[in-house]
């Protein structure tokens, strides 16, 4: 398979980048910004031989497109190599509106292209056997999930269009696609109301209108879901950093990204599980759903993910604006 890139504004596009040098044969990449472009060029050393995007979408040679650029440009840019016939894969989030989302689903279904996204906590090694337990009753009725995804804000390290209008599009919207999309693959449930969700300003101080805190409480089936998702971390470095809880009438299962372990608590007992790697990563799902093999991954539950995310998204802005 021949895949381009388009956009590195974003520092998660190059994991993407070695993932398709593994997986398939990268065509070529374009970069619009020229200081942008130019850092990459010396700092990973990747070359640049489309001149525009309309240049990739031209090419009848690739078969795909990944998309790294700002936030708020990805939507089009996916609808945009739909109507050209691209599969596409993209860092998340893939659109910042629900009208993008319509076009997209639109696209994906009239002509059957797939699109994939990074969400790759789906592939940490306790995932599987999280699910096992939860869907085979080991917690009983789960009521509540609690999840925690704080970012350090990293002011002056971070790509400074985070804090241009238009161009990022909400904290939610950025970060909470990762601990929904878990939530729903493991349980099987999806949102089904949005009780109070919140984005305001509190630690990007040289940036008063980027809401950088962002908190919510949702209904998933039965399930009562609390997020946050803030860039309110010291760094990267803690348990705190995607920890998942699920709290259900027979136990509790606790699990984070800094270690390979579920904790299964129970009234009288503590077990920790060690769980061993996932074979399969999101780019190899990518190509494995373009050719029509079973994947843990596919476009339906990323645009899903997706939607989730947005409407509770809009559900933050709409009480900012109140």
């Amino acid at each position: 398979m021949n895949i381009a890139f388009a956009g590195f504004r974003h520092s998660h596009i190059f994991s993407l980048y070695d993932k398709a040098m593994k997986y398939a044969h990268v065509s070529g990449c374009f970069e619009e910004d020229a200081k942008e472009r130019k850092i990459v060029e010396e700092s990973k050393k990747i070359k640049f031989n489309y001149s525009s995007y309309e240049e990739i979408l031209c090419d009848k040679s690739v078969d795909a497109v990944a998309i790294g650029d700002y936030y708020g440009k990805r939507g089009k840019m996916v609808i945009d190599a739909l109507k050209c016939g691209k599969h596409v894969i993209c860092d998340k989030p893939i659109c910042t509106a629900l009208s993008e989302l319509d076009e997209i689903e639109r696209l994906v279904n009239k002509t059957g292209l797939k699109v994939s996204c990074m969400l790759d906590l789906r592939y940490m090694p306790q995932i599987q056997k999280a699910k096992e337990i939860i869907r085979s009753g080991g917690l009983g009725k789960v009521h509540i999930v609690s999840f925690t995804g704080q970012h350090p804000l990293d002011y002056g390290k971070r790509p400074m269009w985070y804090f241009e209008e238009g161009k990022h599009g909400g904290t939610i919207n950025d970060i909470a696609i990762h601990g929904i999309d878990l939530v729903r693959y493991i349980s099987g449930e999806n949102l089904s109301k949005v009780d109070f969700a919140r984005c305001w300003n509190a630690f990007a101080k040289d940036e008063p209108h980027f809401k950088d805190c962002a908190q919510f409480n949702v209904r998933m089936g039965d399930m009562t879901v609390t997020g946050d998702v803030s860039y309110s971390a010291p760094s990267f470095a803690h348990p705190f950093y995607w920890n998942f809880c699920f709290w259900g009438e027979k136990g509790m299962l606790n699990f984070n990204h800094m270690d390979r372990n579920l904790y299964l608590y129970k009234a009288d007992s503590k077990e920790v599980i060690e769980c061993d790697d996932r074979e399969t990563d999101y780019m190899r799902d990518f190509i494995y759903e373009i050719n029509g093999k079973e994947t843990q991954m596919n476009t339906y539950d990323i645009l899903m993910s997706q939607r989730q995310v947005l409407q509770i998204q809009k559900s933050a802005d709409m009480l900012s604006m109140e």
